[in-house]
């Protein structure tokens, strides 16, 4: 019984412990991967645990004792779920672990952009206060929340606990997508989420159907004074526009925790755009929110190995 960890860094940069996996087999641990010896390395293994590892299907072929796939994430589609159905291989990952640590750092761009701490902050550091002729300043204009409009599109759990804590700043809600129906919140269409919100934040799961969805045609809907946050997929803004966008004013800004491809290549026009915020896609990794998911990938390795597996995707 071999249980190959292929990307364990992300998930547990040293201050978690994996002790509890080796109680179910051996264990062996990779902290990164290559995409070139992914293969090679599963080849003996009866459960693969991955991040962001792809295992394709010429990965799952070569496992010929691989029972199961934990995915330590929520989305899964660096997996061939189609060729480990065809092995009779369970897929499971950890539907929710992050909800409040997504949702806090979804609002911390938003408070970015409208208090601008880290701008004043570094106006300081760099001097400007110290030379000053006022005894205070503001290097950009600051933005009140009361009564301005958040516009969450996906409204699931993490897009709920958003609107909640900007509902607790005096926000009002406009959402697209989702089952909930809350009282304080107005479902709209997609086009007046971008035409009436002051800030928009993207919450949904990536689709072949939404990819790139978030276009010229629907960032020209925007308020030349309204922001964009993303926190979810890159791929699901057509970056060239988004770009193109922010250095011609059609929006104030963006804030984005997620790009189309991660790490980014130098050439990815986000980098150098105006007025964008990016952080390294670690709106999930609070450490409550890690152990979180460590508990629960154990869960379900252990219930896997015990013939009855739980959060299968496939």
């Amino acid at each position: 019984m071999q249980i190959i960890i292929t990307d364990g860094y992300t998930l547990n940069p040293g201050d978690l412990s994996w002790e509890t996996f080796e109680e179910l087999g051996k264990l062996v641990i990779y902290e990164r991967t290559p995409e070139n010896e992914v293969a090679a390395r599963c080849a003996g293994a009866t459960v693969i645990i991955t991040n962001k590892t792809p295992i394709t299907r010429a990965t799952i072929q070569a496992a010929t004792g691989l029972r199961l796939i934990a995915v330590t994430a929520t989305g899964y589609n660096i997996v061939d779920t189609v060729a480990a159905r065809e092995k009779g291989i369970a897929v499971c990952n950890v539907p929710e672990y992050g909800t409040d640590s997504v949702a806090q750092h979804a609002f911390a761009l938003l408070l970015e952009t409208a208090n601008k701490v880290g701008m004043n902050a570094r106006s300081v550091r760099e001097g400007d206060w110290v030379k000053s002729v006022d005894w205070c300043y503001s290097v950009a204009p600051l933005i009140e929340l009361r009564d301005k409009i958040l516009g969450i599109v996906g409204f699931g759990r993490i897009g709920q606990r958003t609107a909640e804590l900007a509902r607790a700043f005096g926000m009002r809600i406009l959402f697209y997508g989702g089952r909930s129906r809350p009282e304080w919140a107005e479902a709209v269409s997609l086009q007046a989420v971008f035409e009436q919100a002051d800030w928009i934040s993207l919450h949904c799961p990536l689709r072949p159907d939404n990819q790139g969805f978030v276009d010229r045609a629907l960032l020209s809907r925007m308020k030349k004074t309204a922001y964009l946050i993303n926190t979810s997929r890159g791929q699901l803004i057509n970056e060239a526009d988004l770009a193109e966008a922010l250095n011609h004013g059609i929006l104030a800004g963006a804030a984005l925790d997620v790009l189309s491809k991660e790490p980014p290549l130098e050439s990815n026009p986000l980098l150098n755009a105006l007025n964008c915020i990016i952080t390294p896609h670690n709106a999930w990794s609070s450490f409550e929110a890690r152990k979180r998911l460590m508990q629960t990938t154990f869960e379900n390795v252990s219930a896997g190995l015990a013939g009855k597996p739980q959060n299968v995707v496939n």
